[in-house]
């Protein structure tokens, strides 16, 4: 209750909380018993069951919305108004004040690190490879359209979910690519870059005790994405390139029993990122199809990061959600930031069915309110830019990647040549057998004897003794800055 000596000095009035017992209930009976919920029918087995839902087989847990969006309730009357308020259950003392524990299950990131690395070393001629950002110039029609913005003062906060023109424009973009049918008020949900996309759709719709399947190796978020979202990550490894021949016939391959085994009636999703960071890996629709064959089977979500979807150099993209069955099941997220060079704007998406655009939604607006509300406007012209925008992007990046490819191949790397994105995993074991390095410590001596950066390949993998002889180079940047670094990659010594 309110005391009533508060009450008085504020006028609230006295209100007793709800019993919490039934609201949170064991983690065990919580997985086995869907919530009811007004409206829907009932299923085959006699369940009632919610319109538009991913339905549950017989006891399993209801896939895709996490409970916290559904906290019991208390009243509070001021004079001014009434309102209802979510109430939570006391919280266990933390046995080590100030910090969450869940921190110590990851580092900061690495390639962030990388990047100060070179910038402390090298600050003036230093050639970053590590972290994934263009050299060169924006489009100047994506540009001119954010002055234009800002010069039209739409300096205020956007919808929350985005800006109604950007998703307007997010929706015909993928009708015109596609053929996806989505609708701009109940299906996009507009986040500050894919990053927050991605730990926003996680958060909405995974449980404490939930699994989430994530192909190794990974782009760095995904695995402090899932521990902050209270799901445990279940890692399938790819199996990677032998590195011997032409690199253009090696490929980095899933292996579907594996992926099989990876799934059991605690999966709750499955991350997938295509064309893929680190590898340059493109999922083909053999693998897609099994991938989406897993997902019905076991009732799970695919949450695909799709970032890369235009950088492409051998192979068709193929959005996950547009194959059968997995349109009201897939959260499909991109953005602008390496489609249109701009990764320092902060603006990705997600496309989802409406059942799930709604928790989406409101953990989106808990996290960061909204994206700028003048690049938004400024992203709604570029997604409106003609084919041709897209063919010269995949011609530039095809360019860039022949030469990185050729001046790795030169220094003496081993590697099979990305399929899309603009990374390449690279084997180092030819420069390290002698030295003994693991690949931190070759990273940091590219890094300090060379000037060049690049990741070390153990920040990718979830176990410490993988990735080690490994490391990856990005390749986002103007012909003159990959020609000087090839010609410090001429330099390593054997």
């Amino acid at each position: 209750r309110v005391p009533c000596s508060v009450a008085a000095s504020t006028g609230l009035h006295p209100i007793a909380l709800p019993r919490m017992d039934s609201h949170f209930a064991s983690p065990a009976r919580h997985s086995t018993r869907p919530r009811k919920s007004r409206g829907g029918g009932r299923s085959r087995e006699g369940r009632r069951t919610t319109p538009g839902a991913v339905h549950d087989r017989p006891g399993r847990r209801r896939t895709g919305v996490s409970p916290r969006h559904n906290l019991p309730t208390m009243s509070i009357t001021t004079p001014e108004r009434h309102e209802t308020v979510p109430t939570v259950p006391p919280a266990s003392p933390s046995p080590r004040r100030g910090v969450a524990s869940r921190t110590d299950r990851f580092t900061e990131s690495v390639i962030r690190e990388m990047t100060r690395l070179i910038q402390l070393h090298h600050p003036d001629d230093g050639i970053n490879l590590a972290q994934g950002f263009p050299d060169f110039p924006a489009p100047r029609e994506l540009k001119d359209a954010a002055i234009a913005a800002i010069e039209a003062d739409i300096n205020q906060y956007a919808v929350t979910w985005g800006a109604p023109n950007l998703r307007r424009a997010i929706a015909a973009k993928y009708r015109h690519h596609y053929g996806m049918a989505v609708d701009p008020d109940t299906e996009v949900t507009v986040c500050c870059g894919a990053t927050e996309t991605m730990l926003a759709t996680l958060m909405a719709t995974v449980n404490p005790g939930d699994e989430v399947v994530i192909i190794a190796p990974y782009y760095e978020n995904y695995w402090p994405d899932a521990v902050l979202a209270g799901a445990t990550p279940r890692f399938v490894t790819l199996r990677e390139p032998d590195f011997d021949g032409d690199p253009a016939r090696q490929s980095w391959r899933l292996d579907l029993d594996e992926l099989s085994d990876a799934f059991n009636e605690r999966t709750a999703a499955i991350v997938i990122n295509t064309p893929g960071n680190p590898t340059g890996k493109v999922f083909n629709r053999t693998e897609l199809e099994a991938i989406a064959h897993l997902c019905q089977k076991w009732n799970a979500l695919a949450i695909t990061d799709e970032i890369y979807e235009h950088i492409l150099y051998t192979g068709e993209h193929v959005p996950l959600a547009t194959l059968p069955g997995m349109r009201d099941r897939t959260v499909t997220i991109s953005g602008a930031s390496k489609t249109y060079g701009v990764t320092g704007w902060r603006v990705g998406w997600a496309i989802a069915p409406a059942w799930l655009t709604n928790p989406i939604r409101k953990v989106h607006d808990f996290l960061t309110v909204g994206a700028p509300a003048p690049l938004q406007a400024a992203i709604a012209i570029a997604t409106g830019l003609p084919d041709q925008y897209y063919r010269d992007l995949r011609a530039s990046y095809t360019t860039k990647r022949d030469a990185m490819v050729d001046a790795l191949a030169e220094a003496g790397f081993r590697f099979a040549s990305p399929e899309g994105a603009y990374y390449v995993m690279v084997d180092i074991t030819p420069f390290t057998a002698a030295t003994g390095e693991d690949d931190t410590a070759f990273s940091r001596r590219l890094i300090v004897d060379h000037g060049l950066a690049t990741v070390p390949g153990s920040s990718f993998f979830p176990e410490p003794g993988q990735g080690h002889n490994r490391v990856r180079f990005s390749f986002p940047k103007k012909p003159e800055t990959l020609a000087r670094a090839a010609e410090r990659l001429r330099t390593i010594r054997h």
